[in-house]
């Protein structure tokens, strides 16, 4: 169990969280939620020891081992892969490590054979004798190949670090788990392998996450960070934010009577308990939700940005998009090849490959920023097609315009101020807020203003590479929305897993061997004994 006592932090003037009292107890998994800036990952760093509480306690019950995914990729560059997952187990590890100095001695005493035998009994009774192979098998599940496994970790790229790091917080099953930002960087496989693993996990798991489906699948509870105070709820992410949004419509209702409330929260609760069985934690969540009390339900005090997408300029044509024998190569290596498709009116496409520079490419060719590749493609004569790119950085490099002077850019026609900061306004920059200049702006409010310059544009078909890069939760879920609503035609490339479940209706992935096609959502396509086998068939000719 942790426990925490009148906790309360504060930078000069500023209070991140005041006076938070919660308990965290066993086999449950608690996703924390808030805006950016709100202090998740720094609740994290306080419990880990990392930081200082300005005030108040924290603790854990005694002989309870503590795990934390660590956020420095170069601290264990100098060790082999292997090694540094055993080190996640830091009591197993020292003892190993004592162990085999101790055999290494030239002048080995009696006194030292008194110790190692010590050793050799705690070394067992951790099942240290196994550590080597877990260690293997936990690699290898997270995607590690055996062939990396005694490579010094400096030798990894990025992505295959972040693997080794959550597979040494994972190592040797810790009683306490504290988890941020776990998937990033992973494939649906992985992601899928690590869902199923925390999901049966007994321990407490704190986790901060931005992916809406990996919080829904894994946690028993919601801890929300909002006006200096932290709040347990029962349920995932997508039932503590259902029933926030439904409390706040029934605050605005004031002529609204109490038992009608009452009812309408009942019956929701109901339904979201009947849907929980196709959650991992189905069981255990169902009889949590039958525990609610009807007062735990609050309306969330924060604020969502209003992305809507469906004021179109003009409304596109039969003809949206050919593509005929498209290829691309880069630096000798075949990113896809032969790719041949018809986009039709209304299609809400997800395009997935293996290799991320593979759909950037593809975006950046139909876009016209890539004149280097074979085939063909041809738009409609009625479409007007505005992208978000995974890389936004030219669209501020070297401006000092203010946010006004920089959304204008992109608009039609001489627009006033007013009308501007409309757009702005929808993307949460109010105020004195639009006058800042955008070649400083943080990476959040980079994208919400990509968003503006969207919706400003008044397209007809959308391409988005990756959105959701540097949104919080509650952007997210706008964009989510806005793209379900858009009554255009939409490519886009996510690894938010909610978002291209629930907005596409037609997958393409592109491969060396050409395109795989399909009419089906991502979780059937992901799950296609078919589309599997097809996809390794493709992906064998590269």
């Amino acid at each position: 169990m942790i426990t925490v006592s009148n906790l309360s932090l504060r930078y000069g003037k500023r209070t991140l969280f005041e006076d938070v009292n919660l308990k965290f107890t066993q086999g449950n998994c608690y996703g924390i939620i808030g805006a950016n800036g709100a202090g998740k990952s720094t609740f994290l760093k306080i419990l880990s020891g990392e930081i200082d509480p300005t005030s108040g306690s924290y603790s854990f019950t005694p002989g309870e081992r503590m795990a934390v995914l660590n956020q420095n990729h170069y601290e264990f560059d100098e060790f082999p892969v292997i090694e540094t997952v055993m080190m996640g187990y830091k009591e197993m590890y020292a003892i190993m490590k004592e162990k085999d100095a101790i055999y290494l001695k030239e002048d080995f005493s009696d006194k030292d054979g008194e110790r190692a035998g010590e050793l050799e009994h705690l070394f067992a009774e951790m099942d240290g004798w196994n550590a080597e192979s877990n260690a293997a098998t936990m690699l290898s599940n997270l995607g590690i190949k055996e062939d990396l496994h005694y490579k010094l970790l400096k030798e990894l790229d990025g992505n295959q670090k972040v693997r080794v790091l959550l597979a040494q917080a994972l190592f040797g099953n810790p009683d306490i788990l504290l988890l941020d930002e776990p998937t990033n960087d992973l494939d649906i496989n992985t992601i899928a392998w690590l869902e199923n693993f925390l999901a049966d996990y007994e321990a407490i798991v704190l986790v901060v996450s931005h992916d809406r489906h990996f919080l829904d699948t894994v946690c028993t509870h919601v801890v929300d960070i909002d006006f200096g105070k932290m709040t347990i709820y029962t349920g995932n992410y997508t039932f503590w934010y259902q029933s926030s949004q439904l409390a706040l419509k029934q605050r605005s209702d004031q002529n609204k009577k109490l038992e009608d409330r009452v009812k309408e929260l009942q019956d929701f609760i109901r339904r979201f308990s009947a849907n929980a069985s196709k959650s991992k934690q189905a069981t255990s969540r169902k009889k949590a939700l039958d525990k609610i009390n009807l007062d735990e339900i609050q309306p969330s005090n924060r604020k969502y940005p209003g992305i809507i997408f469906n004021n179109l300029g003009r409304e596109a044509g039969d003809q949206i998009l050919q593509v005929e024998g498209l290829s691309k190569k880069l630096n000798g290596e075949v990113l896809f090849s032969d790719v041949r498709l018809m986009v039709n009116k209304g299609d809400k496409i997800a395009i997935l490959s293996q290799n991320s520079l593979a759909t950037t490419a593809f975006y950046n060719i139909l876009m016209g920023r890539d004149k280097d590749f074979n085939g063909d493609f041809k738009w409609g004569v009625t479409i007007k097609a505005a992208d978000i790119p995974v890389d936004n950085q030219e669209y501020f490099e070297g401006k000092n315009d203010n946010l006004i002077d920089w959304l204008r850019e992109y608009g039609e026609g001489d627009q006033d101020d007013q009308f501007i900061r409309g757009f702005l306004g929808r993307m949460l920059f109010s105020g004195e807020e639009v006058l800042k200049k955008s070649n400083v702006l943080s990476g959040g409010e980079k994208m919400r203003c990509m968003f503006s310059r969207i919706m400003l544009q008044q397209a007809n078909v959308l391409l988005f590479d990756e959105p959701t890069n540097h949104l919080d939760l509650e952007s997210i879920t706008a964009l989510n929305n806005g793209m379900q609503d858009f009554r255009g035609t939409i490519l886009f490339t996510s690894s938010d897993h909610e978002l291209t479940e629930t907005v596409a209706n037609r997958i393409i992935e592109l491969t060396p061997g050409g395109a795989i096609d399909k009419l089906m959502t991502y979780d059937e396509y992901i799950n296609s004994e078919a589309v599997k086998k097809q996809r390794e068939e493709m992906y064998s000719l590269a």
